[in-house]
């Protein structure tokens, strides 16, 4: 018998919170205000993982004391 594996394509808001150490309020409104791309499917909010690098990036990329 062969074990198939499957990795996650995209995260959920709550993952995505997890990941970056922030609250579900917080991500969501990342996601709401687009700081965090995300795409919506049904009714849920999906985010690829290079979305997640990309907001990364740009927040430790900004001067000292902006916002991304």
């Amino acid at each position: 018998m062969t074990t198939t594996v499957i990795t996650a394509k995209w995260h959920t808001t709550a993952e995505v919170a997890a990941m970056l150490g922030f609250g579900l309020s917080k991500t969501k409104m990342l996601v709401l205000t687009g700081e965090i791309r995300s795409v919506k499917v049904g009714r849920n909010r999906r985010i690829l993982p290079e979305w997640v690098d990309d907001y990364i990036r740009r927040v430790s990329s900004a001067p000292e004391g902006a916002s991304a």
